[in-house]
């Protein structure tokens, strides 16, 4: 499985706290409307889009430098825009394009938002980033969109899952985790998008092709979710305001877009949920998801 790819910067780690960017560009600020793009969601690589009216941020840096721009300009957006990237955690399908991608940025630093220890197991190399540390659990804006980190269960050094709150519009974005403790599901209780990991069947994981230490750690409770977590996540837990429920990170060997879908459906069913279901598929950009 992947793992950091990016020894530790050469110069001290400063937290900076505040906002990266104004709340506001040009004229006065009016009403948010709130797009999210999910570049890629998969052990290939891992890169999600949000924007509000004044502010754009990059979740996680998995891509090459080229996928990643072509990826934005195919939804109408500038990367040169972007006023931030956060990062959940170091594993090298969420970050082994980040040091490219921010030489990209020849006239500006773009802040980086890192907990002290995912920061600290990163290898910068010559990359001397505009670090940002936040201590998982803490709550920062930046522009005008509010952001709670919280922690989630993953074998990395310090992961985070993102709740992002745009004027009236809230966000989730949890990945790469082994299970939903009930701290993780009181950051979602409310939210009206969530990207959620649905990484195997339990059944397809047991016979596939991973050596079976791999397969122990997946299973475990700092691996990655099944899909049988999943629905029962749905089914028991999953809030009464969702909109659109989108289900990433699946395994390319151990599952299948169509098995995420039947048991996702069956679970909203069950619960009386009229969610829009989309399931982004391994190495596949998805639509971009607008809220007014």
């Amino acid at each position: 499985m992947p793992r950091n790819s990016l020894p530790r910067p050469r110069r001290s780690l400063a937290a900076c706290p505040g906002p990266a960017v104004p709340a506001t560009r040009k004229g006065s600020r009016e009403a948010a409307i709130v797009r999210i793009s999910i570049l890629a969601s998969s052990s290939a690589g891992n890169a999600t889009f949000v924007r509000s009216r004044n502010t754009r941020i990059l979740i996680d840096a998995g891509l090459s430098r080229k996928a990643t721009l072509e990826r934005l300009r195919s939804i109408g957006e500038d990367p040169g825009a972007l006023d931030a990237i956060l990062l959940t955690h170091e594993h090298s399908d969420h970050i082994s394009g980040l040091g490219v991608l921010l030489r990209n940025f020849r006239d500006r630093k773009v802040p980086v938002y890192a907990t002290p220890l995912t920061a600290a197991a990163i290898e910068w190399d010559d990359c001397e980033p505009d670090l940002r540390e936040f201590q998982a659990g803490s709550r920062f804006t930046i522009g005008d969109i509010t952001v709670q980190s919280f922690t989630i269960p993953h074998d990395a050094a310090d992961p985070v899952g993102f709740r992002f709150e745009i004027g009236t519009c809230k966000l989730g974005l949890v990945t790469d985790l082994g299970y939903i403790p009930e701290s993780v599901k009181y950051h979602l209780r409310d939210v009206d998008f969530l990207l959620l990991e649905a990484n195997h069947d339990i059944e397809m994981l047991k016979v596939g092709p991973y050596p079976w230490q791999v397969k122990q750690r997946v299973m475990s409770r700092k691996g990655h979710l099944s899909n049988d977590r999943v629905a029962e996540f749905i089914a028991r837990d999953l809030a009464a305001t969702i909109r659109t429920l989108v289900l990433g990170h699946l395994s390319e060997h151990n599952n299948h877009p169509e098995i995420v879908r039947l048991a996702a459906a069956e679970a909203l069913e069950q619960r009386g949920l009229s969610a829009r279901l989309v399931v982004a598929e391994p190495r596949q950009q998805t639509e971009p998801f607008e809220f007014d």
